[in-house]
């Protein structure tokens, strides 16, 4: 799996390595975005290397979905969103990863889907949260993670 962005991002995890890693739960690992143009935005990386849902262990699966919907309300609760936006893709990296967007009235098109912003912007080097801007984020959220 050396080829896999989210297997080497969970292998950066569990070494202490990864600066985005918040919290680990049972099924997967929350971690913050490297971009935060959406600011708040996070991902809840799978511990099975599996692409699709249907591939899971039906326990595991249940399990999976529902600390996905704990970290989408950790999420809502830190970081104070008009509407959260979700996805589980995959088609650019086959590891089953939740993308959570947090979405605000500051944005300049809070009512388009995420991904209709050009990914220049999304993805820009000025989008990279500094040190003390990542603590934050990365405090807010746990904080609220382990209060469910």
């Amino acid at each position: 799996m050396e080829a896999c962005l989210i297997c080497n991002r969970i292998r950066m995890i569990k070494e202490g390595t990864n600066k985005y890693f918040v919290k680990e739960l049972e099924t997967g690992y929350v971690v913050i975005g490297d971009h935060q143009y959406f600011q708040g935005y996070t991902l809840f990386l799978c511990k099975e290397h599996k692409n699709e849902l249907h591939e899971l262990d039906s326990d595991f699966k249940e399990k999976f979905l529902r600390e996905m919907s704990k970290v989408s309300e950790a999420v809502y609760k830190a970081f104070d969103p008009i509407k959260l936006n979700y996805e589980l893709l995959g088609n650019g990296d086959p590891h089953m990863h939740w993308h959570i967007f947090p979405r605000s009235e500051q944005e300049p098109h809070p009512n388009h889907p995420v991904w209709w912003t050009p990914r220049e912007k999304m993805y820009a080097e000025n989008e990279k949260p500094n040190d003390e801007k990542l603590a934050t984020l990365k405090s807010r959220l746990l904080s609220e993670l382990e209060k469910l």
